[in-house]
C-alpha cells in the first residue's frame, strides 16, 4: 500500500493523516489475517482432516472490516468509480464548483447512512445476539459498517472543504489527491523509465 502523504495544512490535515495511518494498519492486518486463517484452515482440513470450526465466521468478520474500512481508504485516495462525462466537458471553475456540490451531497448521504447503521447496531446490541462459532456479540461485526461509513462521510466533507478555494485552479477528488485519470504509481514508473532512457541516450 502507498505511504500516507504529509498533511498539507492545519488541524484537518493532521486528523486526516492520523486516520489514514489507522486505515492502512487495519486494512493490512485484516488481509493478512484472512490469508493466514484461510491457509491454516486448508492445511488443517487436508493434513489433519479437521477444519478450524470458526474459520468461516472469522473470515466473514474480517471481510466486513476490510470492505468498509476500504471504503474510506478508496475515498481518501480518490480511486472510487466516477461517472464524469458531463463533468469533464465543463470549464475548470464549474467543475470545481460541481465537485464541491457532489462531495458535500455525498458526505450528507454517508452521514445519514451512518446514523441508520448506528441505530441498527444499537438494536442488535440490545437483543444480546451472539455469533454461533466464536460466541462474540453480533454487534461487533456491524459496528465496522458504522465506522467505515462515518470515515467516508468525513473524507467527502474534507474534499468539499478543500475545493472551496476557487482562486486555486487545481481540483481535488479527495483531501490530498488531485483530479486526474493517471494512476500515481503508473505515472511514477513511466517517469523513471523516461529518465533512464534519457540518460542512456546521452
Amino acid at each position: 500500500m502507498q505511504d500516507i502523504k504529509p498533511a498539507p495544512f492545519g488541524v484537518l490535515g493532521k486528523i486526516d493523516s492520523a486516520i489514514g495511518r489507522v486505515e492502512v494498519w487495519i486494512l493490512g492486518w485484516g488481509i493478512i489475517l484472512m490469508a493466514a486463517n484461510t491457509i491454516a484452515n486448508v492445511f488443517g482440513r487436508y493434513v489433519f482432516n479437521q477444519s478450524i470450526y470458526f474459520s468461516e465466521e472469522l473470515n466473514e468478520f474480517l471481510i466486513v472490516i476490510v470492505t468498509f474500512m476500504g471504503l474510506g481508504y478508496a475515498t481518501r485516495k480518490g480511486i472510487h468509480i466516477r461517472m464524469s462525462a458531463i463533468y469533464d466537458a465543463l470549464p475548470t471553475k464549474l467543475r470545481k464548483g460541481l465537485m464541491v456540490v457532489i462531495a458535500a451531497t455525498t458526505a450528507v448521504m454517508m452521514a445519514l447512512l451512518t446514523w441508520y447503521a448506528f441505530e441498527y447496531v444499537q438494536k442488535v446490541a440490545s437483543r444480546g445476539r451472539i455469533t454461533p462459532a466464536l460466541q462474540l456479540p453480533l454487534y461487533l461485526t456491524y459496528i465496522w459498517v458504522v465506522i467505515g461509513l462515518a470515515l467516508t462521510s468525513f473524507q467527502y466533507l474534507l474534499t468539499a472543504l478543500r475545493n472551496l478555494n476557487f482562486a486555486e485552479e487545481v481540483i481535488y477528488v479527495s483531501y490530498l489527491e488531485v483530479d486526474s485519470y493517471e494512476d500515481p504509481e503508473t505515472a511514477a514508473a513511466l517517469r523513471r523509465h523516461e529518465e533512464t532512457t534519457g540518460e542512456d541516450k546521452t
